[in-house]
């Protein structure tokens, strides 16, 4: 494991013009925690990638951080992690390797669910220092109810970072009828090799199925029937709005490696049958330059949203629709301006981008991979408009 520093000195931010989320408060330490084990994660991207899930050393590296449960209530032993902070974590992480960037996210807004389970589930799910959580909320199981529970079968998909969880959960519909997100510990999951996609590769978000598997009642949230148990901060944001928030992180930090990469890459590459560097051609200049904008944009679109919710929540207020509709427009967006400043970057490069070698191919992979995700497609610009427009509009998933 790489040596993570043990104290951090936090940076003191003037606020003059600055809005007060970014005024009143110093980075949480895990911030640093991940700039730290950024170099460490970039050099292991390629064994991930081969292996079609986060490798034993990453995973390793990763446990005892808390980055894998940034969003665990304090009162569970969790670190209990300021949004914009987690945010800036998971896209440090995400800069280093796309694929470990996920499986960050996925595992901490996963955690987010200690607060919705009572209070002896929670403990024994997310007070763990070392745990790692995922799943899938599709209600792809079948709960039979039995003495003191539920009997499950189910297959679900995309179990991003699954195969390194402690617990695992799943949507199930029971024989009443209702929605369950049950945990399923471990050794009770099979895990499918199905998981051989273009980008993303090292996330592991495999098919993975339970059989039989008993859920004693209250290892389980009734979706839409249970409000948070926890009364914090982190506990009132809105849980998929963490989710896609935490994913457009991943695709801003995806953007800033291809950008970073390509202006390495011109700055030292000679043209071919050229005598000048690539990097003193004007397309060059104005596509790096383009997509810096268009990465920045997005980012401060996201952040600021974000930011004036986490205030909200902060002074005990619960967002209301507009707010959230906002909140997953920002996302999308950056889904697709990440995406854009990610095609400039890997154009630029030309033929050194094509290599499977090359971490721009890479980032063009795992960038056209991740914008697939529903928490980020056009979907939720309808959504958003629809609710501005004072239309009938499926909110069910803000």
């Amino acid at each position: 494991m790489p040596a993570v520093r043990a104290s951090y000195a936090k940076r003191a931010i003037s606020g003059a013009s600055l809005p007060p989320y970014y005024a009143r408060m110093a980075e949480h330490p895990l911030v640093q925690v991940a700039h730290d084990l950024a170099p460490f994660i970039r050099g292991h991207a390629g064994a991930n990638e081969q292996a079609r899930r986060l490798s034993a050393p990453v995973v390793e590296a990763l446990r005892p951080t808390g980055l894998f449960r940034m969003c665990v209530p304090a009162v569970y032993g969790g670190p209990e992690v300021p949004v914009l902070d987690m945010l800036r974590a998971i896209e440090a992480v995400a800069e280093a390797d796309g694929a470990t960037g996920w499986c960050v996210n996925i595992s901490s807004t996963t955690s987010s669910l200690a607060s919705y389970l009572s209070p002896e589930w929670a403990r024994e799910i997310f007070s763990d220092p070392l745990g790692a959580y995922g799943g899938a909320f599709a209600p792809n199981g079948k709960g039979r109810s039995v003495d003191g529970g539920w009997l499950v079968d189910g297959h679900w998909m995309w179990g991003s970072g699954t195969q390194h969880c402690h617990w695992v959960n799943g949507g199930v519909m029971t024989d009443k009828g209702e929605l369950r997100l049950m945990f399923f510990p471990a050794a009770d999951v099979t895990f499918l090799d199905t998981w051989r996609a273009s980008g993303l590769r090292g996330t592991g978000s495999l098919d993975y199925e339970v059989h039989g598997a008993f859920v004693p009642a209250g290892r389980e949230v009734h979706v839409g029937k249970v409000w948070s148990q926890v009364d914090s901060p982190v506990s009132r944001f809105p849980n998929f709005n963490l989710l896609a928030a935490g994913l457009a992180a991943v695709c801003l930090g995806i953007g800033r490696r291809a950008l970073d990469e390509a202006i390495a890459l011109v700055t030292t590459k000679t043209a071919t049958l050229a005598r000048t560097k690539v990097a003193e051609y004007g397309p060059a200049q104005l596509a790096i330059a383009n997509a810096e904008a268009i990465l920045g944009a997005a980012r401060a679109f996201l952040f600021d949203e974000v930011g004036r919710v986490w205030e909200s929540v902060v002074r005990g207020e619960r967002p209301d629709v507009a707010q959230k509709a906002r909140i997953r427009l920002a996302c999308a967006h950056v889904a697709t301006e990440s995406a854009r400043a990610v095609d400039l970057a890997y154009n630029t490069g030309g033929g050194s981008s094509v290599f499977e070698s090359s971490p721009l191919q890479r980032c063009f992979r795992d960038i056209h991979t991740a914008t697939q995700h529903m928490m980020l497609s056009d979907r939720n610009m309808v959504t958003y408009a629809r609710v501005r427009f004072g239309l009938e509009a499926d909110t069910a998933l803000l």
